[in-house]
């Protein structure tokens, strides 16, 4: 059996002085999970929010945090993000840290534990860390991290493909660009969780935004 189809729309893509009602607004629209992409200025140039903000944001929903860390130092964040209510811990398998480690310490945590690939980086620099049945999530990143607005990269889904037939059940998430031209691609490639921004935020009819997005994942599964 396939895993569930799962929208995570991106945070990043919301209005952040009223990110507790943008994010009631698409969990109310049939969101799954809320998308929070946490960047440190260094791993990436930009810089958005840390551990304060996921606290004070779980405090208004009781959705599935999806903390997405483009970070240089993602151990220090287990301790902070398990205090402030975080489900998901998705670190990077670039960063010179030891990758099951990270994926133990999150888990005893309460977290569930996510690796994520750069455009530029192989499937196969994941496949020790999944065999070993250290992962619950793969997100596979088809725009470079660290900038929202990107387009879609279609090249990337080879390697999307290759992770959903090696690992038939785990959740494989995309990042990048995705909305309803795009979706058909992840979705046939073997994506589950779909993160997306502008087209679900800046949808007029947020509802059928997600429906359109977790209908071809469902579609595409069968």
């Amino acid at each position: 059996m396939a895993p569930a189809a799962i929208v995570s729309p991106s945070l990043l893509a919301s209005d952040f002085a009223r990110m507790a009602d943008e994010a009631k607004k698409v969990i109310d629209g049939g969101a799954d999970w809320l998308h929070l992409d946490i960047m440190d200025g260094h791993f990436v140039p930009n810089l958005t929010f840390g551990a304060p903000v996921v606290k004070c944001l779980a405090k208004h929903t009781d959705a599935f945090l999806d903390c997405h860390l483009m970070v240089t130092n993602p151990g220090d964040y287990v301790e902070p993000l398990k205090d402030a209510g975080a489900h998901m811990f998705t670190f990077h398998i670039e960063v010179d840290e030891d990758a099951a480690v990270l994926c133990d310490r999150a888990r005893a945590a309460g977290m569930k534990a996510g690796v994520a690939l750069k455009p530029g980086t192989p499937a196969e620099a994941v496949h020790a860390i999944c065999d070993a049945g250290k992962v619950d999530m793969v997100l596979v990143m088809t725009v470079e991290p660290g900038f929202g607005g990107q387009k879609f990269q279609p090249e990337m889904m080879p390697k999307v493909k290759a992770l959903r037939e090696r690992y038939p059940q785990i959740d494989i998430q995309v990042d990048g660009g995705l909305g309803p031209a795009t979706i058909e691609a992840a979705a046939t490639a073997g994506a589950n969780v779909i993160v997306a921004g502008s087209s679900v935020f800046g949808s007029d009819d947020v509802p059928k935004a997600i429906a359109v997005l977790k209908d071809a994942v469902t579609a595409a599964a069968k």
